[in-house]
C-alpha cells in the first residue's frame, strides 16, 4: 500500500497491484464445456515445477507454464488462444471486486478470534480464566455440544472478497492498478479482480 494525491491535493490511501501480462489459456464453450469462460494464466513458472499435463496445456496456448490459472465467466471482449490480457482492459474511476486468500493468523483464542471478553474479574480465587471461553453447553440435556459454537480455532487464511473499490490510476507501461482502500491477503500474494458491474 502507499498513498497519493488527487486532483485536489486529497490524500488517497492506495494498494498498488501488478495485473498482468495475463495470457488466455482455454476457452470455454457452452457446447463444449457447458458454459462460457475465458481462461487466464499469469505469472512465470519454471518448466521443471510444472506437472506434465500443464505443461501440454499452456503448450497448446503457445505460452510458457505459469503460475496462477483462474476463469473469468464475464469477459466482454472475444478473446482467442494466446491472446495477452493487461491492465488496459480496466478504466481509470470504474469499480472492481478484488477476491483473494487472507493472511493467516494461525489458531487463536475466542478472544481474538470472536471478541469475547473473558469469564470475569481475577477476584474470588479465579486466576487464570480472563482469556477463557467459559461454559459450552449444558450438562444431562442436550449432553453435547450444538454445530457452530464459537470456539478457538484458527484465524485467517480464507477466501475474502472486497467490492466496490475504485480504480484511481493505470500505470500501462508497468501493468499496474492502484486501487483505493485495501485488499485481502500478504504482500506478493494473487488477487482475482473482477469487474463491478
Amino acid at each position: 500500500m502507499t498513498s497519493i494525491y488527487d486532483g485536489n491535493g486529497k490524500m488517497l490511501p492506495v494498494t498498488v497491484i501488478e495485473a498482468g501480462p495475463c495470457v488466455v489459456t482455454q476457452i470455454k464453450t457452452l457446447e463444449k464445456d457447458g458454459y462460457e469462460a475465458v481462461q487466464l494464466s499469469f505469472g512465470d513458472k519454471k518448466e521443471k515445477n510444472t506437472p506434465k499435463a500443464m505443461i501440454g496445456h499452456f503448450a497448446k496456448a503457445g505460452t510458457t507454464p505459469k503460475r496462477k490459472v483462474s476463469e473469468f465467466t464475464r469477459f466482454e471482449n472475444r478473446r482467442s488462444f494466446g491472446d495477452i490480457v493487461t491492465v488496459e482492459v480496466f478504466m481509470e474511476g470504474e469499480f472492481v471486486d478484488v477476491s483473494g486468500i487472507s493472511k493467516g493468523k494461525g489458531f487463536q483464542g475466542v478472544v481474538k478470534r470472536h471478541g469475547f471478553s473473558g469469564v470475569g474479574d481475577q477476584t474470588h480465587g479465579q486466576h487464570d480464566r480472563n482469556r477463557a471461553p467459559g461454559s459450552v453447553g449444558a450438562s444431562s440435556y442436550p449432553s453435547r455440544v450444538f454445530k457452530g459454537l464459537r470456539m478457538a480455532g484458527r484465524q485467517g487464511g480464507a477466501k475474502v472478497k472486497v467490492i466496490n473499490l475504485q480504480i484511481v490510476k493505470i500505470v500501462p507501461e508497468k501493468n499496474l492498478l492502484l486501487v483505493k482502500g485495501a485488499v485481502p491477503g500478504p504482500k506478493n500474494g494473487f488477487l482475482k479482480i473482477e469487474r463491478w458491474s
